[in-house]
């Protein structure tokens, strides 16, 4: 009877366990769980895949990608936040729903300062202003021409409210002095989409997600939100060049966990994807869709985040953007 009863306790601790907590000296002992609070095909879910497969190998446990989008990139980012920290769910998100969806909605159900541990940046990418061939606009300042004569019956596409889409397009709207609709929509390849169809005449677009149409002529490429040209696209230049001196807006992504996940599987699932981030394979696969590798530690993620909502608190008041 002694045998069998601490031969159930055994089982019974073992079923907890196994349910439970991450622990030290087994993690990963399951499969792991990355929140993409975006849709399959956008930015954030090519960096997700390119990052998980490699992490599968490094960890011995597949890394399954979960996609949650909607809002901007909010649903998901607070399903992540309000997460079990038991070391088996993360999230890759771009700073949208970590920068300036807390300065646009006063009633979002998560803190991205509180709710969430930065783990490390993963990528950055400009944002590449795209517009209907269709226009006639063959430069910036063409552009710039047709859209005042348009007198307000411009569209302009973003990947939802406060995301660096829809910024860069409010920063460059403010000093051209253009008057231009915005469209939110749940991903990058939903505004193509729409540019394509003629729903939009405009959008600032990660080049990943764009440059196939602009090279077969359905798009055309104006400028791009960096400080200097991009290596990955010589032949763009940017809108700094062309008269908008200090214009930039970059996209960027990282990895994150809930609050109060165990150290030693945070650090763990950190290590893994820093050395892969570093790794050329890596690098090499995000330069095809024109991203930039950048890792870092803990410490820098949480720094850029609180530096870019100070920066883009002044914009979002100037412009009187509000939350969807």
């Amino acid at each position: 009877m002694a045998a069998a009863r601490r031969r159930d306790l055994l089982l019974a601790a073992a079923a907890l366990w196994a349910g439970g907590p991450a622990r030290a000296d087994t993690w990963p002992a399951r499969p792991i769980k990355l929140i993409v609070p975006f849709p399959g095909g956008s930015s954030p879910d090519i960096v997700a895949r390119a990052l998980a497969e490699p992490l599968s190998k490094a960890l011995g446990q597949v890394v399954i990608i979960d996609n949650r989008p909607g809002a901007g990139g909010n649903i998901g980012t607070g399903v992540a936040a309000k997460s079990a920290p038991d070391g088996y769910t993360f999230l890759l998100t771009i700073q949208g729903p970590l920068v300036t969806a807390p300065l646009l909605n006063k009633r979002l159900p998560y803190d991205p300062l509180k709710d969430l541990m930065p783990l490390c940046l993963v990528a950055s990418s400009p944002n590449v202003l795209v517009v209907d061939p269709r226009l006639g606009a063959k430069s910036l300042a063409e552009f710039v021409r047709v859209a005042k004569a348009a007198k307000g019956s411009f569209n302009y596409g973003s990947v939802g409210n406060g995301s660096a889409a829809h910024l860069a397009m409010e920063s460059f709207k403010s000093r051209a002095g253009l008057d231009l609709t915005h469209v939110p929509y749940a991903g990058f390849p939903q505004v193509v989409n729409a540019l394509l169809a003629g729903q939009i005449q405009a959008a600032f677009v990660v080049p990943g997600q764009v440059m196939g149409q602009v090279r077969a002529g359905n798009l055309r490429a104006l400028g791009l939100s960096t400080q200097g040209r991009a290596a990955s696209l010589p032949e763009i230049p940017t809108l700094a060049e062309q008269g908008f001196a200090g214009f930039e807006a970059i996209s960027w992504q990282a990895l994150l966990a809930p609050a109060g996940t165990p150290a030693v599987p945070a650090r763990r699932f950190a290590e893994a994807a820093q050395s892969i981030i570093r790794g050329d394979a890596f690098r090499e696969r995000l330069l095809t869709q024109y991203f930039s590798a950048i890792g870092g530690s803990a410490e820098a993620l949480s720094l850029q985040m609180r530096e870019d909502r100070q920066r883009w608190a002044q914009l979002i008041q100037a412009a009187k953007i509000q939350g969807d």
